[in-house]
């Protein structure tokens, strides 16, 4: 079994996205291992999107991930990597796929209500930038 991190960003919090998220995911075999509703400070933000520090998007991400709360899992399942990253769809909601959450709720690039962990290793990392092996069952 495979592992990874999902969040609902705060505009799939704030739209009352939640449990529509969770549905679908659910519907598509995919097992809920672990979740909560988190607050980032602005530092937290920066410290898991790290990766990106020298890109231009850096401090609007960092802002908007940031501004409310969000909804971290962590999935599980078989190549549930790919899997959720084919149900979340391209992060550019205008290219994604008919059919999956971005394309059905993103309203911009950036408040695309959802994100994913991209390789095995991002997923390491994310899921243990959010939970402790307590947390996951």
């Amino acid at each position: 079994m495979e592992r990874t991190l999902a969040i609902i960003k705060p505009d799939g919090v704030v739209r009352k996205l939640v449990g529509t998220v969770i549905q679908r995911l659910e519907q598509e075999g995919i097992r809920v291992a672990g979740m909560k509703m988190i607050r980032l400070t602005k530092v937290q933000a920066k410290g898991f999107y790290k990766v990106h520090q020298d890109k231009p998007f850096f401090d609007s991400v960092t802002d908007f991930m940031s501004s409310g709360p969000c909804v971290v899992m962590v999935l599980e399942g078989e190549d549930v990597i790919a899997h959720y990253r084919k149900i979340m769809g391209a992060t550019d909601f205008k290219k994604a796929a008919e059919g999956t959450i971005r394309r059905d709720f993103a309203t911009d690039i950036e408040k695309n209500v959802v994100h994913g962990s991209d390789s095995p290793e991002t997923a390491a990392f994310e899921i243990g930038y959010f939970f402790s092996a307590m947390e996951v069952g």
